[in-house]
């Protein structure tokens, strides 16, 4: 029983396995049936996009293709358009070409016409040279026989002829040319010279030979004197000053070419008046004091100048020279206020032609240090301001300026006539220097006798201080061109016989009058 119940069971588990593979089976058939359902559908939609996406490609490519086509036809239609303009320009260079070669056609022929007639010219020419040497020589002998005079001798007097014409214009051409430089020259020297005057501007004042010493009273006189004249005579030994007692109320009149001596006495004098004790034992005394005291100013007075004129490095020796020039002149122009305008003018004619300011400065200081010696030298005043200035270690430009300021030496430097110049400027300045009546009417005299001694000289005026010579000649012997070669020479002759400051205008002048009378 158990083994059927068994086999039964066993049939049925079998029995239900078959059944359960059976739906499966159906079940599996079921979902393929839809999956190929589903694969289907996805095929389908997939095909109507591919035809869609093939449909839009399509256009795409149309139109792209439209585009490339435009652009492809514009392309070739300025290609066309460029092959229309070169061909253009072809066809007119070549309608050029065929223009120029019919003109050259035409020049060549109207050149061979030219050269055919410019031949026959010039034998027709040379026939006629041939005519006239023939001519020539015939009226060149009917001249000799007429003259009397051989071609050469002709020839010899027209050459003198012209010689003393080009020698009359070479004058005057040479005349013009010195004028027209001399302009040029003067221009720029002037425009120097004047910036560098109206840039200065000094007190002149003439220097005097004597001091007057004033006096409250005239019963100080007779102390001044002493008894038997023992107390001026005391003064005038220990001074070296020449003492005047004379009738001008309440003055005393010293007297001496020495500056330094006369203001020793003149304070020394002070000082015993203002004391009142006056006897040889104190006039000693106080003029020892005095000489002390003038020795120390003239120290600062040195060194007050050069400091104002901003000079540095000066020995001092040079310095107590330079305030010694306080109390000397020259000419009658106080000698330190001369060197000091010097200087200035120096400095400021050196930086307008580009120098050094302090250097020229420096020169026009020491110009004249060879004017106020100790002790009396045989030498120039500039050679002895040289000898000075190289002795206290003074540079060679500076020293070559101060010794050939009044060209004793050979200028080597710029500066030198820098100072020569300034030096000029300064004392020649009206009021600056006194000149001796005698001389300066002896030297208009002497420039007047110097046009009368060429011919045809009529009159001659020395005029303006002796700075123009006006000569009127005589106009049947001196021609206008003669005139000028006068006024040159004359002109010549001053400057190289005579001497003179600053310059002298030689003027010639040559009238002639037409006179008639209506009655």
């Amino acid at each position: 029983m158990n083994t059927m119940y068994i086999i039964i069971g066993i049939v049925a588990l079998a029995i239900g396995f078959a059944i359960a593979k059976i739906i499966e089976r159906q079940r599996a058939s079921g979902t393929i049936r839809n999956s190929q359902r589903t694969a289907t559908g996805i095929i389908k939609e997939a095909k109507a996009e591919a035809e869609t996406l093939k449909k839009d490609k399509i256009l795409q490519a149309k139109e792209k293709f439209i585009e490339l086509k435009s652009e492809h036809e514009k392309v070739i239609l300025s290609r066309e358009k460029q092959i229309t303009n070169v061909e253009k320009r072809i066809r007119d260079k070549e309608s050029q070409v065929s223009q120029e070669l019919n003109k050259n056609k035409k020049e060549n022929q109207e050149l061979e016409v030219k050269t055919k007639e410019y031949d026959y010219r010039l034998d027709f020419l040379e026939k006629k040279k041939r005519e006239a040497d023939k001519m020539h020589k015939k009226h060149v002998e009917q001249l000799e026989v007429l003259s009397g005079l051989s071609a050469e001798d002709a020839k010899k007097e027209l050459v003198t002829s012209i010689k003393e014409e080009a020698k009359t214009d070479a004058m005057a051409f040479i005349q013009e040319q010195m004028e027209e430089a001399k302009l040029t020259a003067e221009q720029e020297a002037t425009k120097i010279v004047l910036n560098t005057i109206q840039r200065i501007g000094v007190e002149q004042t003439v220097e005097n030979c004597v001091s007057v010493f004033n006096l409250d009273s005239d019963n100080v006189k007779g102390r001044i004197i002493g008894r038997e004249g023992r107390n001026i005579r005391a003064l005038e030994s220990a001074t070296g000053v020449e003492i005047i007692v004379d009738d001008t109320p309440e003055a005393i009149i010293l007297s001496c070419f020495d500056p330094v001596r006369r203001e020793v006495a003149r304070l020394s004098m002070h000082k015993l008046v203002t004391d009142g004790r006056i006897h040889p034992a104190r006039i000693e005394e106080i003029v020892g004091k005095t000489e002390k005291q003038i020795n120390k100013e003239i120290a600062e007075v040195g060194k007050r100048t050069v400091i104002d004129l901003g000079i540095h490095g000066l020995h001092p020796e040079l310095i107590k020279v330079v305030g010694r020039m306080k109390f000397r002149s020259s000419y009658g122009q106080n000698l330190l206020q001369h060197s000091r305008e010097v200087a200035n003018l120096c400095g400021i004619m050196a930086a307008e032609l580009g120098l050094n300011p302090k250097v020229a400065k420096r020169a026009g200081l020491l110009h004249d240090i060879g004017k106020v010696p100790e002790e009396e030298s045989e030498l120039p005043h500039a050679l002895l301001g040289m000898k000075w200035a190289e002795k206290y270690g003074e540079k060679q430009d500076v020293c070559n300026a101060i010794g050939a300021h009044h060209d004793e030496i050979e200028m080597k430097s710029l500066y030198a006539p820098i100072v020569q110049v300034c030096d000029a400027i300064s004392g020649a300045r009206p009021g600056a220097r006194r000149q001796v009546l005698d001389s300066y009417i002896q030297r208009l005299k002497d420039l007047e006798e110097t046009a009368f001694a060429f011919t045809g000289v009529q009159k001659a005026y020395a005029i303006q201080a002796g700075r123009e010579l006006r000569v009127i000649v005589e106009s049947d012997k001196v021609s206008d061109d003669k005139a000028a070669e006068l006024s040159f020479n004359i002109s010549q002759k001053i400057q190289n016989d005579m001497t003179y400051p600053g310059q002298v205008r030689v003027t010639v002048i040559r009238e002639t009058r037409a006179i008639n009378i209506a009655k």
